[in-house]
């Protein structure tokens, strides 16, 4: 799949089948919409392409209106993103930054500028809930009108369900945000998983016996927080079973090498031999989460806090050995 940063490439197909949406997560809505937009582009010999937004559009308004809280919490990376669409077989897609002049445009120039001139869109096929250009003015009704008049189709994709739940990013992030991992599969059609590569941190785990794997999530909001029971991969030919915390870690002090930063922190229950002790820094692994512990807690103490991470390995081991 090529990757575009706009639409202002010479490597752009001059027309195209294209779906738009921010893709949080790519769930299994995302995907049965992603395969009909294949099968549709297959049949009128043109490129499938998705057009997503970079940052997320409500993540822009929070930051312009100052209200952070109306930012939603990140289901994945744009790099997760961006893995999972290829691997739904796109040809391309196409990345737009989410700007002031990008929110401004009206749902009639968002149609000539982006979709026409921009992407050369011959067939467009969105959600049922799909809205778009400033202020949400523009809808299915008006994007097929526009379509008639100027001879390109649009489609419009009623909501998937699993048992009788609509699937749907809101619908992934709360699972995620319950710790209902189960669900979230579901929801996702596969285990929830970030990938990334490996950073150096402060390299505590090792001195307290426990070394880890430091992924950062670059969102400041991450849809999934605590402890979990992981499953890695990348490391090895089979995957590692592992515990890891996705967050901030409280008990360490915010002035570190990552303070601040949302981290996934995994610890592999066997450590690979053959990676040695730095071996694995600069490699990109994909970590499964499979189910949750616990919340974050702030321990009293190294002694406390390693104490609680012996603790969290052998939960780990002990759920892991229920289901083989």
């Amino acid at each position: 799949m090529k990757v575009f940063r706009g639409f202002h490439h010479p490597g752009l197909n001059a027309a195209c089948a294209l779906t738009i949406g921010n893709f949080d997560g790519v769930h299994r809505g995302h995907q049965a919409m992603l395969a009909l937009l294949k099968s549709e582009a297959q049949q009128r010999g043109l490129p499938s392409c998705a057009l997503t937004f970079e940052p997320h559009p409500r993540d822009y308004f929070a930051a312009v209106m100052h209200k952070p809280d109306l930012a939603p919490a990140r289901i994945g990376t744009l790099r997760d993103k961006l893995i999972d669409l290829a691997q739904c077989g796109l040809d391309q897609t196409v990345v737009l930054p989410f700007d002031a002049r990008l929110a401004a445009l009206s749902p009639q120039a968002f149609i000539e500028e982006v979709l026409r001139q921009g992407l050369g869109a011959q067939y467009v096929l969105v959600g049922d809930d799909f809205r778009f250009g400033a202020k949400r003015a523009g809808d299915y009704d008006l994007l097929d009108r526009v379509g008639s008049e100027q001879g390109f189709d649009v489609a419009r994709m009623n909501s998937y369900e699993v048992h009788g739940l609509r699937v749907s990013s809101s619908a992934v992030r709360d699972a995620l945000s319950q710790g209902r991992m189960t669900d979230t599969a579901r929801l996702l059609g596969r285990p929830y998983r970030i990938s990334g590569h490996v950073v150096h941190g402060r390299k505590l785990g090792r001195e307290l016996g426990f070394r880890t794997l430091n992924l950062r999530f670059v969102h400041w909001k991450p849809a999934a927080s605590g402890i979990f029971v992981v499953r890695v991969h990348g490391l090895s030919a089979a995957p590692l079973a592992g515990v890891a915390n996705m967050g901030i870690r409280p008990s360490l002090d915010p002035r570190d090498v990552n303070g601040g930063r949302v981290l996934l922190e995994t610890h592999c229950l066997d450590w690979p031999e053959n990676l040695g002790a730095e071996g694995a820094y600069g490699k990109i692994i994909r970590v499964e989460l499979l189910h949750k512990l616990h919340d974050e807690l702030k321990y009293d103490g190294l002694d406390a806090l390693t104490r609680g991470i012996r603790q969290d390995c052998d939960d780990a081991r002990a759920w892991l050995a229920a289901r083989i």
